[in-house]
């Protein structure tokens, strides 16, 4: 598949077929993951794959609450996964002091995207969260009360093959050559 017809199939899927998803495709998804660039090599991450039915119904329940419903559709989802920030290496952790940069949560996101894409390509979907209950999460996965979760994605079967249309800024609106 050409790279872009990739960026046009990943989409954030919200509603997933019940079928479990194969430990082969979880595993390509992470090798994916673990081949992203990070800032001075640190690769300050680590992926918490949740596919055991009543484990991952506890951290879906983590992703909304009475008042905020709108990651419901997490129960569904067959696999969850959750993404800590590890330590930078120090080459890294000392660029973050000096230009005032969070290189970790670049790095996060650079290496979420390429989970995502392996996933695209495996016929699967996702959707990033933002939005969850860290500290319950934290406890449900033995996570140390130190470490950060950044990210939790849903994975499985999408419902529906249909690749939405993407709404999305005019180029000429997000970019520009040479100047502002």
């Amino acid at each position: 598949m050409k790279f872009l017809e990739l960026a046009k199939k990943r989409q954030s899927i919200r509603k997933y077929k019940p079928t479990p998803v194969e430990r082969e495709k979880l595993d390509r998804c992470i090798e994916a993951a673990r081949l992203a660039p990070s800032a001075c090599n640190s690769q300050p991450w680590k992926f918490i794959v949740v596919d055991q039915l009543e484990l991952k119904d506890a951290v879906a329940r983590q992703t909304f609450g009475k008042l905020i419903s709108f990651n419901h559709f997490s129960l569904v989802a067959p696999v969850m996964v959750v993404v800590i920030t590890e330590k930078s290496n120090f080459q890294a952790s000392a660029g973050r002091v000096i230009k005032n940069r969070q290189y970790n949560l670049i790095d996060i996101g650079i290496a979420a995207e390429h989970f995502c894409l392996q996933a695209a390509e495996e016929g699967l979907g996702t959707c990033m969260l933002g939005w969850f209950g860290e500290k319950k999460l934290k406890k449900l996965l033995k996570i140390p009360s130190w470490k950060n979760i950044d990210l939790v994605i849903t994975l499985g079967y999408p419902e529906s093959e249909d690749i939405r249309d993407k709404k999305r800024k005019d180029t000429a609106k997000m970019s520009s050559y040479n100047e502002y």
